[in-house]
């Protein structure tokens, strides 16, 4: 049914793994640094709300360094419209992201994509100093060149990821995001308190423009024009895919596409995903300063644990799924569905403790993180389905699925909090039912165009 593996030490496509590991990890550093930098560039932010439902502030005390850098004066309602509004440009490129790179390449696409994000990100000091709406815009700016990363990525996998081993590829790849974050939430505290908040968009655009050089030199499109790749390697991987790609990138059955049920369920469930994790991506530096009382320097690092937890089972959900696949023969739809229920009912169970916790920052902190963890289960279940049931339209299914992820919310009290997880909850379940009742694992037949014989 499938060729022998080529080996994956030192492989090309593993190496294209963590060069788009790599790229996620600056896309998602630079999309939450702001998050943390927020706390230190605005004025009296400890005294945001006085309720007796909020946490009382408690930090370790540490010498304070001279900052240079300016602060402003917005209100949580200018300070929300700042934080959503990379949103705003991310929705916009989703579509278009996917089928732009199934018509002209991939390779490009995600990583000037990505660069101009880096870009925008070194200028927002200046931006920030012009005004809220100049920053406002800047961030919806870098949104737009960040919006085309899944779909471009989801597109190179359809060239790139042998069936058999999508989950441990991908996984491998996207799992870049919450390293990315892992990294950042706690770097850019220290960065803040050490230095001052302007750092941590110089520094992170740095490591930004060293991933593209990287990018633009050893990355290729498609097995087919890599300089570098063994022709082992190359016969293994188009010889895996050659009965599940449409041989033409000119036609694009999107009746069929809209009309689908197994994408329709891939939707709801990355839609009630991305909702949640959107939520706390964004808001979980705000949650921990405005309602457990944490310090800057505190905050980042404690905001990290749930994305910690994240990367490390995505991870090990790759390969734990496709060894189910491979050596226990377990179908491809079982395997989905099982990782969905996992990854994102467990989610909805810890993220409501969480809001019963009160001022216990350690069962807050456990139960976010634990929520966060088991939602890296999912990353092999409904999140790479675009590639089982159509992989020659994955980036413009994935583009499809991920428009559905912008969701803001301003909350200070912990009733108005426990709304919040009580709805993600909720949503987080309703997915994975519908994903369950409604996903398929199969190449859907509208996917492949095949000559007809009369």
């Amino acid at each position: 049914m499938f060729c022998e593996q080529s080996p994956a030490c030192c492989s090309s496509r593993y190496g294209l793994a963590f060069l788009s590991c790599y790229g996620f990890f600056v896309a998602y550093a630079l999309r939450v640094n702001l998050s943390v930098a927020m706390v230190d560039m605005v004025k009296n932010r400890s005294s945001v709300n006085n309720s007796s439902s909020v946490c009382p502030h408690h930090s370790i005390p540490v010498p304070k360094s001279n900052h240079s850098a300016s602060v402003y004066d917005w209100d949580s309602e200018t300070q929300g419209w700042i934080l959503g509004s990379f949103f705003y440009g991310y929705i916009l490129t989703q579509i278009p992201g996917g089928y732009l790179a199934r018509k002209y390449g991939a390779k490009w696409l995600f990583g000037i994509g990505i660069l101009c994000t880096v870009i925008f990100t070194l200028l927002t000091p200046v931006a920030a100093d012009l005004g809220a709406g100049y920053l406002i815009a800047v961030r919806v700016l870098e949104g737009i060149g960040e919006g085309v990363s899944y779909p471009a990525m989801h597109a190179m996998w359809a060239s790139w990821a042998p069936p058999l081993e999508r989950s441990r590829l991908l996984t491998i790849s996207y799992t870049g995001a919450q390293l990315g974050t892992v990294v950042a939430l706690p770097l850019c505290g220290q960065i803040c308190f050490y230095l001052d908040w302007t750092y941590v968009f110089y520094i992170f655009g740095a490591v930004g423009l060293l991933w593209f050089v990287l990018w633009a030199y050893f990355v290729s499109n498609s097995p087919s024009f890599h300089k570098r790749i063994s022709e082992d390697e190359k016969t293994y991987i188009m010889a895996s895919l050659k009965n599940e790609l449409s041989p033409t990138t000119d036609y694009i059955p999107w009746t069929s596409i809209l009309k689908s049920l197994p994408l329709w369920a891939i939707v709801v469930a990355h839609f009630s995903y991305n909702w949640t994790f959107y939520t706390l991506l964004t808001l979980l530096p705000t949650y921990m300063n405005d309602i457990l009382g944490f310090s800057i320097q505190q905050n980042g690092m404690l905001s990290a644990l749930p994305y910690l937890g994240c990367w490390l089972l995505a991870l090990l959900g790759g390969q734990l799924a496709d060894l189910l696949r491979e050596k226990y023969l377990i179908r491809t739809v079982i395997v989905r569905k099982a990782f969905t229920i996992v990854g994102m009912v467990g989610p909805a169970v810890f993220l409501i403790a969480a809001g019963y916790t009160g001022c216990n920052y350690v069962l807050a902190i456990a139960f976010l993180t634990l929520s966060s963890s088991l939602g890296g289960i999912s990353a092999s279940g409904f999140n790479i389905n675009h590639l089982d049931i159509a992989p020659s339209y994955a980036g413009i299914l994935l583009g499809i699925t991920n428009s559905f992820a912008t969701e803001k919310v301003r909350k200070n009290t912990i009733p108005e909090w426990q709304i919040v997880f009580y709805i993600s909850a909720a949503i987080n379940i309703f997915g994975a039912v519908f994903f369950t009742i409604f996903g398929k694992g199969t190449v859907q037949p509208w996917a492949v165009q095949r000559i007809q014989i009369r």
